[in-house]
Formats: structure tokens, sequence, C-alpha cells
């Protein structure tokens, strides 16, 4: 269901699972032996669902009581999504008018999670009623789980997505996903607008095209009084030795066309570097921008209406030593915050090795990091934590 249906007004993102119990229909929880208690064992989480009883643990009382099958696989559907990160708590089972065949009712944030969630919840709950060892059941629950995650990596909204579908949601606008890629629409009818990432139905095709291109923007801006890092296009060696010639270190290399940081480096004092530097841009774009590198900090602006609402400081992740453990060790430590996860799907991102990482260390002092004796070493990475790695420089 993707809008107001039979089941609700209120909740317009749910799966309706058609489900046939067969002999289970003559047999409740309360008959099937050790059911509840491997239950509570494998979800111990369900005791938070208050169900028809009004109070925490109820859901428990009524499996301990006796309740039908169909029932139980609502409440892990849900429980399973929101142990993923996606909290779910609206469900209803009712029957279809055939003996033994039910409406398995539940809502989902995410369509294939949703539907993912009901078949897992099925499976789970099929193994618990064969008695099968509860360690196997929770190894596969834990599967479950991960897929879940990964669905929600593969196909949850971005930061700024999210922020505007909030927004939407906050104002009673309502939110229809139109295709898995990204595009929503909000609103019906002749008020109805799309949006994707932070463009919507009004964006110029000749705005896309000029934020697309940093050097037409650059000089656009350059045109109109704002000031702007000295730089100029190169597609190969010769011609970025003339900029360097040109321009100057230290410099910065980026794809014309790239995004989220991808293919750029910063910081650059020698040509070797600027020859490696060109190597990885052009992974991205054969045109690449060669420029100024001016220091400071790293905002990004949100402007609604021309009016200026919001900022944010981008900020280089950074780790500080113990005396003990190992670089990766407190990395490790670090990407245990909730706030971390794989790509755009949390506030921070998880801080991962990588070349750039290996070359910031064997740069030492230069590239950032502090030694001290206490309470140990400051390694500084210029990750940027929204938005991805962004080269060798770092925020001091």
């Amino acid at each position: 269901m993707r809008g107001p249906n039979y089941w609700s007004v209120r909740y317009h993102q749910l799966v309706v699972m058609t489900l046939d119990l067969e002999e289970l229909e003559y047999q409740p929880s309360n008959e099937i032996a050790g059911f509840a208690e491997r239950l509570e064992k494998l979800l111990p989480s369900l005791y938070n669902h208050f169900c028809s009883e009004g109070h925490p643990g109820g859901f428990f009382e009524r499996v301990r009581e006796g309740t039908w099958m169909g029932h139980i696989i609502e409440h892990m559907a849900l429980e399973i999504q929101s142990l993923a990160g996606m909290d779910c708590g609206f469900g209803r089972t009712r029957g279809t008018g055939q003996e033994g065949v039910y409406y398995v009712v539940i809502e989902y944030q995410l369509e294939e999670a949703g539907k993912y969630a009901a078949r897992a919840a099925l499976s789970l709950a099929d193994a618990l009623v064969k008695g099968e060892p509860l360690d196997s059941i929770t190894q596969s629950l834990q599967s479950h789980l991960d897929m879940l995650r990964q669905i929600a990596r593969n196909y949850a909204p971005g930061p700024s997505t999210a922020s505007i579908l909030d927004e939407a949601r906050h104002r009673n606008i309502p939110v229809l996903p139109v295709s898995p890629n990204g595009l929503y629409q909000l609103g019906y009818g002749v008020y109805q607008k799309r949006i994707r990432a932070s463009m919507d139905s009004n964006t110029s095709c000749i705005a896309v095209d000029i934020a697309g291109d940093k050097d037409e923007t650059k000089y656009l801006l350059k045109e109109a009084g704002i000031p702007v890092p000295r730089g100029t296009l190169v597609h190969n060696v010769q011609e970025l030795d003339e900029a360097i010639q040109e321009i100057g270190y230290p410099l910065v290399l980026k794809p014309l066309d790239g995004h989220q940081g991808k293919g750029i480096t910063v910081g650059i004092r020698t040509r070797e570097e600027t020859v490696a530097a060109l190597s990885l841009a052009q992974e991205h774009s054969q045109e690449v921008i060669v420029e100024q590198c001016i220091g400071g900090h790293d905002f990004r602006l949100l402007v609604i209406n021309y009016r200026f609402v919001a900022a944010s400081r981008r900020r280089a992740a950074a780790i500080t030593g113990d005396g003990q453990s190992t670089i990766q060790q407190l990395i490790d430590q670090i990407n245990q915050d909730p706030k971390r996860g794989e790509g755009h799907e949390s506030t921070l991102t998880a801080i991962k090795i990588d070349s750039i990482t290996e070359g910031i260390l064997e740069k030492g002092p230069d590239a950032g990091i502090r030694t001290r004796r206490k309470p140990g070493l400051v390694f500084e990475t210029n990750r940027q934590p929204e938005y991805g790695w962004n080269g060798f420089g770092c925020d001091r």
C-alpha cells in the first residue's frame, strides 16, 4: 500500500501478506511446546510491544496465553525492521473470510525492507514451530538483520532527500516513492511536485548543467565579482606542467564534473604528487581542474526561497592515540559510533583505510599528524565525515 487504504488512512506505507496457517489454525501458541520461551530468547525486545494488553510485556502475555501465528508473525516482522534501524509499529492481522487464511498487515519505511521482513518473519516463526536449534535460528535472524540493513543502504534516501521528506510530512504533505532510484512525489493532483535529492520539478536544466561543470560555475562566479581561486583545465601531463608553472604550489586537482569529493586531491606540493593526483582525477573525468589550494574552513550552506536558513561546517575525521592501540584499532573504536555507517546511510561515514590514509601516514607531520607524549598520537585525515574523502589535506 502506498497511500490511504482499506487498512488505514494514517499509515500509508503497508505490506499486506495473505497467510495460510494450514494446521496451525487449530494450534495456538500456548499449545506449541516451548514456543513462547524460545521466542522470548530469540527476540527479547518484543517485550516493548504492548499489544492489546496496553503495557510492556503485553505481547508476550498474549503468546503465553495463546494467540495465532499470523498475529505473532505480524509483531516479528515489525520488530526485525526496528532492530535494523527502521522504526515501524503499526500492524493488523485479520481474517480473510476463508478458514485459516489471514491478512497480515505491517508498516514499512522502505518498501523492499517491508516485503523482505514479512518473508523473514514467516521463516523464523516456522523454524521456532518446528523446534529447530535456537542457535541456528539466532544465526538466521542475524543474517536477516544484515540483509535489511543492506536494503536500507541501497534504498534509503540520502540526507538531503530525507530532510525534505521529513519536512513535507511535518507539513502534512503526502509523500509517495515513485521509483527505487530516489524519485519521490510530494502531494497529489495539480499541486504535486517531484523531487530527486535536492532537485525538484522546478529546477532548471540549465542550472543543473552549470552546477555540474565546476569550471563554468567558477567563471560565472568570477564574472559576478565573487573571489575564486586561480586555476585552469588540463587533459594531460604536458598541460599539467604548464599549469604548475602558472599557478604554483600548493595545488588542488579535481575532476571537472565529479561529485561527493571523489577524485579530489588537495594540498599538493610536489610534481610527483601532482601527476598521481591527475591520474586519480581522470578515473572520474578526462578534464581535470588545477587550481590554487586555499586554506580555511569548509561550509555547506542551505538556501530556501532565496533565504539563507542553515549551514554545516565539514570537518576532517580525527583519532587520538592512547599510547597503546594501533591506528587501525583506534579507527575501529571510532567506527563503533552508531552515528557512523556506510555511504550516506548515517549522519557520519565510517572511516576506512585506503591509499589516501597510507599517503598521509607516509608524509608524517607534514600531512597534519601531530605527535605528543600525552595522551598520545593525534592522527587527522581529510575525510569529510558527511560526504566522503577529500584528498590529502587536513583540517588543523
